[in-house]
């Protein structure tokens, strides 16, 4: 088996709380590994820790003790230049929010991380994505022309125009309807192959047994692994996750 895209050894997250005498720990101890071709889901009842994890995962967050390592290169003890640095070159993100700019239009947001990174944008790159993921012609109208759907379509390609290593996508879903969010999933799931991995979450359990594995967070920890689970097997492992909180 190839190394992992992803690995975190004993993570925990603690915040502050609001009178400063003490903290509160939101993750307790979570190792895992993503290799790469993966799509993996995270899920677990309201509080559990879910988007704690994945923005510790991706460095939006530094954890408060243990490890997090993306293609090889620990996130702790690097400066915030060389964090950014490599988030930009390994690193795509997909937020229920989709975070495009509204005065640009879909091309140019899918042309930013690549300007931002100072580097030469490829005309065919950004072609190449946004024609993926069914929006060639779109290309030219600004998000506020397009639907929910179309821009986390936007969203998705703006992530994949560069060769990423890992794509966090925060519940890609959540703001869409059915039909839509179906087409994201299945971006999402074409998405993690070759070297690139994929890491959701969702509340959605539909769209978490798409995934090759399933990890169910209660309390900060991960309480169950599935592999290859559908629906029904997602939703008995988060009701009783959510029954022993």
């Amino acid at each position: 088996m190839p190394a992992p895209t992803l690995l975190a050894r004993d993570v925990t997250k603690s915040f502050p709380d609001r009178d400063g005498a003490g903290s509160t720990p939101v993750l307790r101890g979570v190792s895992l590994a993503v290799h790469p071709g993966e799509l993996v889901s995270i899920v677990g009842p309201s509080g559990s820790g879910k988007s704690t994890l994945l923005h510790c995962l991706s460095g939006l967050e530094a954890p408060t003790s243990g490890s997090v390592e993306i293609v090889g290169t620990p996130l702790t003890g690097i400066s915030a230049a060389a964090l950014a640095k490599l988030r930009r070159e390994h690193v795509g993100f997909v937020f229920q929010s989709y975070n495009l700019i509204s005065s640009l239009t879909a091309w140019d947001n899918v042309a930013l991380p690549a300007r931002l990174a100072r580097r030469r944008v490829r005309a065919e790159e950004v072609d190449r994505a946004l024609a993926h993921v069914g929006l060639g012609d779109r290309a030219h109208h600004k998000p506020a022309a397009l639907s929910g759907g179309q821009q986390q379509r936007v969203a998705i390609a703006r992530a994949l125009a560069v060769e990423r290593d890992v794509v966090f996508a925060d519940e890609p879903t959540g703001a869409l309807d059915t039909a839509a969010g179906a087409q994201v999933l299945a971006l999402l799931r074409e998405a993690a192959s070759g070297r690139r991995a994929v890491v959701m979450v969702t509340h959605d359990l539909e769209a978490a047994a798409t995934a090759d594995r399933v990890l169910v967070l209660r309390d900060g920890t991960i309480h169950a692994e599935l592999v290859a689970a559908g629906a029904a097997q997602v939703l008995d492992a988060v009701t009783r996750a959510a029954a022993q909180v």
